[in-house]
């Protein structure tokens, strides 16, 4: 696929982190004392502990770093026109899915070729950004989806989140929480990446395969989430919730469950309420495989080579562990390596789930699929939607989901 052609492919592949405002900077490639750094980070200003700390890694590398922040999707779709006019920044962080698009377009480098060390990373979080065995940036961390629960709700329907250990346990649940007046669950299951990253631990956990989209396994996950909302175990407005208003309407307090991210976890301290947190679960028993948020550092293709050296150092300065682990604190991010995982549980034990569940995480775009990924997720999450509004049956909606998938 082209630079160009794979423009297109960037604006589906946005299911966490990120804003949507940027501040001002550096557009390309600076001078020799001048160095371009791209995030996907509008939220935190040049004042921040995210600002400060990319300042610094600049001055460590004895040059000036000018910080631009753009929408994750923005960020994606400008850096494959800056490669094409040969005025890509210097350093860039994206989203784990974009790499392998901005790889295929012959953007970025690999690490070997850097010298960048990585063996010290998750191989599971990693591999979100390994193409043909070789990783293209180093993680800054990840992020991914557990279930939240709300304790009082449980408490009063005479439930034990311990004894929810397979959809059936959870099934049932919901069922003892309806009938205390209560609501179920809520989830995203909107026609974007995010409904397609909050189905995934569903389809996975019922041993789905992404290039088999209308097999028995996706059907039964598919036919799960559909059963919650006729059941009204689940709200209808699922279909236009965004991970957000998700969110927002577990805050209320009147929910059992959310589906949502680490990134979530302040707010959770905030909603006035005791909670917990789950790994959600496989069909039939154990944590089920959940997708991996979260950014790359990654070092853009330059036409003045002699440029990677400092590269190098920033990227080296910006994922270290002293420096990795408040970015992932201030984040609210689970850490790429063991090392600082451990420091995260220590100054935080709620994390320690959380450690758990992106141990069990999937890249989007691992197994080989790459930049095919794309064009199976936005299928996928067009038959979530034709199965929970009822034009479709969850099997019917994934055999026209798979149809459309091969022809991508």
């Amino acid at each position: 696929m082209a630079a160009l052609a794979a423009v297109g492919t960037l604006a589906s592949l946005t299911a966490c982190g990120g804003g949507s405002s940027s501040s001002s900077g550096s557009s390309s490639g600076g001078s020799a004392g001048t160095y371009a750094f791209w995030d996907p980070y509008p939220q935190f200003n040049a004042s921040s502990a995210w600002g400060r700390l990319v300042t610094s890694c600049g001055t460590k590398a004895g040059v000036k770093l000018e910080r631009t922040a753009y929408d994750t999707t923005d960020l994606g779709n400008k850096a494959l026109l800056a490669a094409q006019q040969g005025n890509a920044p210097d350093v860039m962080l994206v989203d784990n899915p974009v790499v392998s698009t901005l790889v295929e377009a012959g953007i970025l480098n690999k690490t070997s070729d850097l010298g960048l060390d990585t063996t010290s990373i998750q191989k599971n979080v990693i591999g979100a950004g390994t193409i043909d065995g070789a990783p293209y940036g180093v993680p800054i961390g990840a992020n991914t989806l557990a279930l939240y629960y709300n304790k009082k709700v449980l408490s009063a329907a005479g439930v034990d989140p311990a004894s929810v250990k397979d959809w059936n346990s959870l099934t049932a649940a919901l069922k003892k929480v309806k009938g205390a007046g209560k609501k179920g669950i809520t989830f995203s299951a909107i026609n974007t990446e995010e409904g397609s990253f909050q189905f995934l631990p569903w389809f996975w956990g019922a041993g789905g395969d992404l290039t088999k989209l209308d097999s028995a396994k996706g059907a039964a996950a598919l036919s799960l989430w559909k059963q919650w909302v006729d059941a009204g175990y689940a709200p209808k407005d699922v279909l236009q919730n965004t991970q957000t208003t998700s969110w927002q309407e577990f805050a209320t307090g009147d929910y059992a469950f959310g589906e949502n991210g680490t990134w979530q976890l302040g707010n959770a301290e905030k909603a006035g309420f005791g909670y917990g947190i789950i790994n959600i679960p496989a069909q039939n028993g154990g944590s089920a495989p959940v997708p991996t948020g979260g950014e790359f550092v990654t070092v853009p293709v330059q036409k003045d080579t002699g440029r990677y050296d400092v590269s190098k150092k920033i990227v080296t300065c910006l994922t270290s562990d002293a420096n990795l682990l408040p970015t992932d604190t201030t984040l609210q991010y689970i850490a790429p390596t063991a090392a600082v995982q451990a420091e995260q549980v220590k100054q935080n034990p709620k994390l320690k789930p959380w450690v758990a569940a992106v141990a069990a995480a999937r890249g989007r775009t691992s197994g080989g699929l790459g930049t095919k990924y794309p064009t199976i997720s936005q299928p996928m999450w067009t038959a979530v939607q034709a199965a929970l509004s009822g034009s479709k049956s969850p099997q019917d909606a994934l055999a026209t989901a798979q149809q459309s998938a091969q022809k991508g």
